[in-house]
């Protein structure tokens, strides 16, 4: 099954809809945010600096960019009108922030436009990626900062145990949600072949113990897909659904999954 926000223009509405409500999840979730800060503190930002956000989703990342010290416009730029919308309603009354509909892959922006870009959560989900990473490259000014987050999916567990049946809902998420689980593993490569100077991988962790939270929303997901595919029927979907939330009740729930940041600059 392909990732849905691969070509989420041509998801449905509803679909999207209830997307951008688990973007926003994920925005405030507490452990989401200090990895934002820490990778962002990274950044040498410089005074009235510009900033893009390329997939920026529902701008959570954006209105957080807008705030930064040294920040004068932050713009988000993301394929879906929806997601775009919902952006754009959540800023009002913020004056240095703007959104765009467009793909990555085809900035509709000048070269040497912007100081840093910042691409949070989103590259996991690009076919081409390299694509999306050079005109990253161009719009970026020279001395500019790169900052590239994502999760490595291929770690991303919430089995407590041997032969756990949530195991199969997040395998299953991954197959409909994200487009290469093992991204993160040649990012510093993938930088690196655009020009720009690569610094030095983080990792961030990411663990959420003993309720759940935003990893649910990976069990509901992953037992739709199954269900979608023929693979389970809903009643085994909704028992599915219904186990991740008694270990969460219980405070037996575990979930984890590695994220990383990479940085880079262009030459002067």
């Amino acid at each position: 099954m392909p990732d849905l926000y691969a070509t989420i223009s041509d998801v449905a509405l509803e679909v999207q809809e209830r997307l951008a409500s688990v973007l926003e999840m994920r925005a405030a979730d507490a452990r989401q945010q200090e990895m934002l800060k820490s990778y962002l503190s990274e950044i040498e930002f410089p005074d009235n600096a510009c900033v893009l956000e390329i997939g920026c989703g529902t701008g959570a990342v954006t209105r957080a960019l807008a705030r930064w010290p040294g920040v004068s416009k932050a713009t988000g730029i993301d394929p879906s009108a929806t997601f775009v919308a919902k952006a754009k309603s959540l800023s009002t009354g913020t004056a240095n922030v703007s959104f765009e509909v467009g793909d990555g892959r085809s900035l509709p922006f000048d070269a040497d436009s912007f100081h840093v870009v910042v691409v949070h959560t989103t590259l996991c989900h690009v076919p081409d990626p390299q694509k999306l990473l050079l005109e990253a490259e161009r719009v970026l000014q020279p001395n500019g900062w790169l900052a590239v987050f994502d999760g490595d999916y291929a770690t991303a567990t919430v089995a407590t145990g041997d032969f756990d049946p949530l195991s199969v809902c997040v395998d299953a998420f991954r197959s409909g949600f994200v487009h290469d689980s093992w991204l993160v593993r040649r990012l510093p490569s993938l930088i690196a072949a655009t020009g720009l100077q690569v610094m030095p991988m983080r990792s961030h962790g990411y663990v959420e113990p003993p309720e759940g939270g935003y990893m649910l929303t990976w069990i509901d997901r992953g037992a739709d897909v199954l269900h979608q595919t023929g693979r389970i029927d809903k009643g085994m979907a909704d028992a599915l659904k219904a186990e991740a939330r008694r270990r969460s009740t219980a405070k037996i729930w575990f979930g984890h999954i590695a994220f990383a940041s990479v940085l880079a600059r262009k030459a002067t």
